[in-house]
């Protein structure tokens, strides 16, 4: 029976141990894991599995192990791509004899034979091996397409069985679908497009964010075999968010991580792969509230306290006590919005700028502690808002996550509140040249939904608006 690659099959990661060398039972606790969440088929020693890096005996050793722990309970793809042509048909010679079902080969790369380079070599790697071939194009690694037309040639050829297209090119998908698809299996390699390829006609996927949410896309894969595309169009974008991570910060460093995250001891990918080139602080911790956000993992977040003690303390901080708040009459307001870990409070403190308000308000910007530093709110870059209005973290920054959340939308919001007032004469116009603004915002540092939080600083600074500029009309 002529083997058809189709579903869910898992681009797998190699994991290595702290010296470097392939961490077996790691990669044996991944296979089991995956299998049990339901996966079609395993593809080791391909771009994700780092294939470039390892030696031929670790190649081998990788793809021994898969074959081995699978234990034919899922057809194992083996990676055999080589530039050179005689390497991939040893590499795939090796893979038939240690049990593979199929290979995965990916276009000839660095010195290129153009269309007919590209043709011959999968000619005599099929002409060598009885194994079925899936093409593999990835034109962001090997530097050009693999051509329809050299498709369309080697989809005539017996063994060849497929092709995984990674390119996230949908017109180029749909070519093939449209030239090869009725002849050979177009498989979908781009995660953030998996959707449209599947409902498109793509026969599956092949895909480097299946070891972290296999079963998130095996639900989606049988949707769109039931026709419930409102199903996989939900699934599709609850994940959406994390793998466009996993694509846009090249596949094996973000996935590693994730898995790290989940308690798989992947180790770290080969040099000149690094975390710290590659995945930075923020990334990483965006990639851990997906995995939270999507109950992959556990979240540990705990809800910002709202402050307790009475409003006019609240600005101790600025060497305003509540008694100078009283005697020179300065206006205090709060707000909040939102709920859990989108809720967002807004203390606010008013008042004339010959005031002490106007010295807190430089105090703030110019000597806040480290953690608490604090902005300007804008309504466009360079423009502050009038009157001027301080952004002040109550809650310490401690990631630049928070920050790009704090002086983001949060700053954004504040800005726009204060400028609506003005707009709708809450804050009668002529308090603008002569007053100024101190906001302390309190919002959780696990917060990720900017335009939530827009909308909930919004309200809360406007509430807080109403309260201090509400008697100023008289």
């Amino acid at each position: 029976m002529r083997f058809e690659p189709r579903g869910v099959n898992v681009a797998l990661v190699t994991p290595f141990t702290r010296d470097n060398e392939v961490n077996e039972k790691a990669l044996r606790d991944l296979v089991d894991f995956l299998i049990e969440k339901g996966v079609s088929g395993l593809v080791p020693v391909g771009t994700t599995g780092e294939f470039i890096y390892l030696s031929e005996e670790e190649r081998q050793e990788v793809v021994e192990t898969v074959v081995d722990e699978a234990n034919g309970r899922v057809p194992i793809i083996a990676g055999t791509g080589a530039s050179s042509t005689l390497d991939a048909i040893r590499f795939s010679k090796h893979a038939e004899d240690a049990g593979s079902d199929a290979v995965l080969v990916v276009a000839p790369y660095y010195l290129r034979g153009a269309d007919k380079g590209d043709f011959q070599h999968f000619y005599e790697l099929a002409h060598s091996t009885s194994l079925p071939i899936i093409l593999y194009n990835i034109p962001q690694c090997t530097g050009a397409f693999l051509r329809r037309e050299v498709v369309e040639d080697l989809a005539d050829i017996e063994n060849i069985v497929g092709i995984k297209d990674s390119s996230g090119n949908l017109p180029y998908l749909m070519e093939l679908l449209e030239k090869v698809g009725d002849r050979i299996n177009v498989l979908i390699g781009y995660d953030e497009v998996v959707l449209p390829a599947i409902a498109s006609g793509a026969k599956g996927m092949i895909l480097a964010s299946a070891n972290v949410i296999p079963d998130r896309w095996v639900k989606l894969y049988e949707a769109v075999a039931k026709g419930d595309l409102e199903t996989a169009r939900r699934i599709q974008m609850i994940v959406q968010k994390l793998v466009r991570i996993f694509c846009r910060y090249g596949g094996n460093v973000p996935v590693k991580e994730a898995l790290k995250m989940m308690h798989f001891d992947v180790g770290k990918s080969r040099r000149p792969l690094t975390k710290g080139g590659i995945l930075g602080p923020e990334v990483r911790e965006e990639v851990k509230l997906e995995l939270e956000n999507l109950g992959i993992i556990e979240s540990k977040f705990s809800i910002a306290k709202t402050p307790q003690n009475p409003l006019p303390e609240r600005f101790q901080n600025l060497s305003i006590e509540p008694e100078v708040i009283m005697k020179e009459k300065l206006k205090v307001g709060e707000g909040f919005a939102g709920q859990d870990i989108a809720r967002v409070h807004v203390d606010l403190l008013g008042g004339p700028k010959d005031s002490p308000v106007g010295d807190a308000w430089i105090r703030g910007l110019t000597n806040a502690t480290p953690g608490h530093e604090a902005v300007s709110a804008i309504v466009e870059p360079n423009l502050m808002v009038k009157p001027i209005t301080l952004v002040m973290p109550a809650v310490e920054v401690r990631s630049l996550r928070q920050a790009s959340i704090l002086f983001g939308p949060i700053q954004s919001a504040i800005g726009k509140a204060v400028l609506d007032a003005v707009e709708n004469n809450l804050i009668p116009r002529k308090t603008v040249e002569t007053y100024a603004l101190i906001t302390k915002v309190t919002v959780n540092s696990e917060a990720s939904d900017r335009r939530i939080l827009y909308h909930n600083a919004y309200q809360a600074t406007s509430d807080a608006i109403n309260q201090v500029f509400g008697g100023l009309h008289q």
